[in-house]
């Protein structure tokens, strides 16, 4: 299956729009649908990719499709001055990522439960309480099954036993 690379990421200063959700009220495309449209009005985007940002609560429970968190849709910015009306700021912190190349529908949930069910616990690290991302750059096609993105998981050594 898939073997994801392991990377140490630097902070990153993003723009964009969130709401409130859960997953058993998943509103990710409403979000897409309002950012989408108005993403050319950011000033000083470093490229084209977008970021489809999970924010879970320390508490966060996987198991219960009730429990909320804020998902955001965003760009990458060299500054975070001048935000459009109905945007916020949001600096994503630095830390140590597995980083999984995923292709195939995003609707196709099948790779996060290998993630978290097959590849976490058989590694050597253990999740990390920072936000969650999706990087979406030239090779995402939304609704195609070639389509590919990566998804960013926040990881940590695991304590060692010995």
């Amino acid at each position: 299956m898939l073997v994801p690379e392991i990377r140490n990421v630097s902070p990153k200063k993003l723009l964009g729009m969130k709401l409130q959700m859960n997953y058993a009220n998943n509103t990710t495309g409403k979000l897409w649908q309002s950012f989408m449209p108005r993403r050319h009005e950011i000033p000083n985007t470093l490229n084209q990719s977008l970021y489809s940002l999970q924010v879970y609560p320390p508490t966060f429970s996987f198991a219960d499709a009730q429990a909320n968190f804020e998902k955001w849709a965003a760009v990458e910015v060299n500054s975070s001055e001048n935000i459009p009306l109905g945007m916020e700021a949001f600096t994503l912190e630095g830390g140590l990522y597995a980083v999984f190349v995923y292709q195939g529908l995003s609707s196709d949930t099948r790779i996060f439960e290998y993630i978290f069910k097959t590849w976490l616990p058989a590694s050597d690290y253990t999740l990390d309480n920072r936000p969650h991302f999706e990087l979406l750059d030239h090779r995402y096609k939304n609704n195609d099954p070639s389509s590919e993105e990566e998804i960013w998981i926040p990881i940590k050594l695991k304590p060692s036993t010995s």
